[in-house]
């Protein structure tokens, strides 16, 4: 069985399948992936990804915005902490710093990744950290925040192994995505090869990130399979070994998620 440890389902083009949620998660339940998280990155279309999950017992939902979304409405603490009771929630995010698509004074985007950090400690919650062209700062946020008590993962992580370091010696995991498929991805597959075998998660962040053979499409859950065989590949393991590794760091990690059907 495998886990997509990070999507965001209600952004899919559904048109593949008939236009039918069900029908994409029957094929996706097919193609073996036991579980789903779906990540929310705001407020607004927050209770519209509930309500189109709410059903599914291996769909599982995270509540957050993201650092990029300046005009977005802002999340307090306590907010967040309230949200995150629902009983499909197992995660704050996603958050973090992203000053490859965002310019000028960003403080606004600290504020809010230190709001993220404040309400995942009140609701005992691990964080999702989106970071880009950030490293210093998302690091040092982290740190100041006291990330480390509640922990989380570094989702479809790009940076280099110093900071894959320094994130796992604050209790975090490492998500590798579609992008470790990437040929330009070399100094990636290396950081891929040396993350411990207990802090390893895969994803798809689909819609987006499709990986080889579908880049340039839109990406879907099943579509994790092609990142386990990479790590299989650069870790010389069998794939079996990375679906079963990966799939019990989800819920050693993230612990609230309710299992898969076990016929799936």
């Amino acid at each position: 069985m495998l886990v997509d440890s990070h999507c965001h389902l209600d952004r899919l083009d559904l048109t593949p399948f008939k236009n039918q949620f069900d029908n994409l998660i029957e094929s996706t339940r097919t193609a073996g992936v036991g579980h789903i998280l779906c990540v929310c990155i705001d407020l607004e279309s927050y209770p519209s990804m509930l309500k189109l999950v709410e059903k599914y017992p291996d769909i599982s939902i995270s509540v957050g915005v993201h650092p990029n979304d300046h005009d977005r409405q802002e999340p307090t603490p306590d907010q967040l902490a309230e949200l995150a009771k629902h009983g499909k929630n197992v995660a704050i995010g996603e958050t973090g710093l992203d000053y490859f698509r965002s310019d000028g004074d960003l403080d606004w985007q600290r504020e809010r990744f230190r709001n993220h950090i404040v309400g995942a400690k009140l609701a005992q919650k691990p964080l999702i950290i989106h970071t880009r062209a950030a490293k210093a700062d998302t690091i040092q946020v982290m740190k100041e925040e006291g990330a480390q008590t509640v922990g989380g993962v570094m989702h479809c992580f790009t940076e280099d192994w110093e900071m894959a370091k320094q994130a796992l010696n604050l209790g975090f995991y490492i998500s590798f995505s579609g992008i470790i498929t990437f040929n330009s991805a070399v100094d990636l597959r290396e950081v891929a090869k040396k993350v411990p075998a207990d802090r390893i998660l895969i994803e798809t962040d689909a819609p987006y990130l499709a990986p080889i053979p579908h880049r340039g499409k839109s990406n879907l859950p099943m579509y994790v399979s092609h990142v386990a065989d990479k790590i299989a590949e650069l870790r010389g393991v069998s794939r079996e070994a990375v679906d079963e590794l990966t799939t019990q760091n989800f819920y050693n990690l993230f612990q609230a998620a309710n299992r898969a059907p076990s016929s799936v």
